[in-house]
C-alpha cells in the first residue's frame, strides 16, 4: 500500500510527510527512499521526500507495483485524479492532505524562493519574483485544496491546527493510519515531531512558520488584493479576511 502525504506548498507538508513516514516505519514498513532505489523509481519519486509530482496513471502505476508487496510513504502537491481514486478504492492508496492560510503560504513561498536566489541555489519558488506572480501561483493550490476536501477517505488537516493543537491532530493521524497510540515507538515519533522539537530538523522545511505573518509583511493594498482573490475561499478554509 502507498500512503500519500499531499500538501499545499509551504504548509508544513515536509513536516507532515516526515511525521507520517516515521509513524509508518514503526510498523516495519519499507522506507520510501529504499523503494525508490530498489525499483529504480528515481525519475518518479524525486527529492529527499520522494515527491511523485502529478498523480498520473503512469506515475501511480509505476509506484503501485512495489505497493503490492510493500507499504511506504510518498509525497505530492498535486490534485486528485481518476488514477488516485482508483487506487484508493482498491485499497492500495491511503491519502492525507494538509493546507495552510494561503496568504501565509504565499508569503513563505516567495521568501523561500528569494532566499535561495541570494544563495545562488534557486529552487521551485525562485521564479516568484513579485507579488502578482506569487498570488497567481498560490491560487492554483487553492483550487487543488478545493478538490481534495471533497474526496472520499482523505484525512484533511490544517497546518495551524497541527501547530497549535498538536496532541489532538497527531492523535487523529495515528488513528487514521490505524496505529496503536499506546505503542512506545509511536509515542516516541509523535514526541519527536512536536512543533518545538521539529523546528530546524533537516528536510522539514521549517523557517518561520508563524501564523498570520502576512498581516505584517503585506501592505493594505496587497492585503485587499488577497482578500478579493481569496474571498470565496477563506471562510470555507477556516480563516478570516
Amino acid at each position: 500500500m502507498i500512503v500519500l502525504s499531499v500538501g499545499m506548498p509551504r504548509a508544513g507538508s515536509g513536516w507532515h510527510y516526515n511525521l507520517i513516514h516515521d509513524l509508518m516505519k514503526t510498523t516495519g514498513c519499507a522506507d520510501a527512499r529504499d523503494i525508490r532505489e530498489r525499483y529504480r523509481l528515481q525519475k518518479i519519486l524525486t527529492e529527499v521526500n520522494c515527491n511523485i509530482g502529478v498523480l498520473s496513471a503512469r506515475r501511480l502505476g509505476m509506484a503501485a507495483l512495489p505497493a503490492l508487496f510493500n507499504t511506504f510513504v510518498i509525497k505530492a502537491h498535486a490534485g486528485p485524479t481518476n488514477a488516485s481514486r482508483l487506487l484508493s478504492a482498491l485499497g492500495l492508496l491511503r491519502v492525507t492532505y494538509i493546507y495552510r492560510d494561503p496568504r501565509d503560504a504565499a508569503l513563505s513561498a516567495y521568501e523561500f524562493g528569494q532566499r535561495a536566489l541570494t544563495k545562488g541555489r534557486p529552487n521551485a519558488f525562485s521564479h516568484l519574483s513579485d507579488f502578482e506572480k506569487t498570488v497567481d501561483f498560490m491560487m492554483e493550490y487553492v483550487h487543488i485544496w478545493e478538490r481534495w476536501i471533497v474526496e472520499k477517505n482523505v484525512l484533511v488537516a490544517r497546518y495551524e491546527n497541527l501547530l497549535t493543537n498538536y496532541n489532538e491532530e497527531s492523535a487523529k493521524l495515528v488513528a487514521y493510519l490505524k496505529l496503536n497510540p499506546n505503542s512506545p515507538e509511536v509515542q516516541s515519533v509523535v514526541a519527536q515531531y512536536r512543533p518545538n522539537e521539529a523546528e530546524g530538523q533537516q528536510g522539514l522545511h521549517f523557517y518561520k512558520g508563524k501564523i498570520g505573518r502576512f498581516r505584517e509583511a503585506y501592505n493594505q493594498e496587497q492585503q485587499a488584493i488577497l482578500n478579493k482573490r481569496l474571498g470565496a475561499y477563506l471562510s470555507r478554509m477556516g480563516y478570516e479576511a
